[in-house]
């Protein structure tokens, strides 16, 4: 006899734990002031405005957001924020303290760019008629994508360490190596295969507003 347990949050329930997240934020900015650590501020600040895209995206521009797509947004950027802040009482940063935070904030973070790149490509793709891109390019262009951002990323975590070496104030960006740079771009890459993979089952909505604005600026 089999079974099988499905689990699964309705949209109202994904809403309330974004909304939860949302609020946790704003308690570890506070944290931040208190404190006087310009990382966390900094860091919660940047989360905290990214949680305002989707209401945005969506009320400005009338691209579509599924509750699942904000939860995932703002999963991605409330972990990295609670790394910087760690738990309460504590004296290292969970990014620190635990091995594998690092790890699985790179993948989240990697995943959304790549679904920016993804469905900005596809987008193009339908709304060019002089443009075909094969889905194995696609796959491939977006696994490019996201590994020049995630280098990107890592020389910007460089300077900023260093400038904060330099000046004696805290680093908003940590870097702890070589070997952490390269499994940063691992997981980056895994984050990216995941998009590259399944990202079309949860992207079309996104796909299609995004080459209906680009043929209604063609009109």
């Amino acid at each position: 006899m089999r079974s099988r347990i499905r689990w699964r949050l309705s949209r109202t329930r994904q809403r309330q734990l974004s909304g939860l997240m949302e609020l946790a934020l704003v308690g570890m900015l506070f944290v931040g002031v208190d404190r006087g650590n310009v990382g966390i501020v900094v860091n919660t600040g940047v989360a905290l405005a990214v949680t305002q895209l989707p209401p945005l995206l969506e009320r400005d521009y009338q691209i579509p957001m599924d509750p699942r797509l904000t939860l995932w947004i703002t999963t991605a950027v409330f972990l990295h924020a609670f790394g910087t802040v760690g738990l309460p009482g504590a004296t290292r940063t969970l990014y620190s303290q635990v091995w594998w935070w690092d790890h699985v904030t790179h993948a989240l973070s990697a995943s959304l760019v790549a679904a920016a790149g993804y469905a900005t490509v596809r987008a193009l793709d339908e709304h060019a008629d002089g443009v075909h891109l094969p889905p194995r390019f696609v796959s491939a262009f977006i696994l490019l994508f996201v590994l020049a951002f995630g280098v990107l990323w890592e020389v910007l975590e460089f300077v900023i360490a260093l400038s904060a070496d330099a000046v004696g104030g805290d680093a908003v960006l940590t870097q702890y190596g070589l070997e952490d740079t390269m499994l940063d771009l691992v997981f980056n890459t895994i984050g990216a295969l995941v998009v590259a993979l399944w990202g079309g089952a949860y992207l079309t909505g996104v796909t299609d507003a995004i080459r209906d604005r680009l043929e209604s600026r063609a009109d």
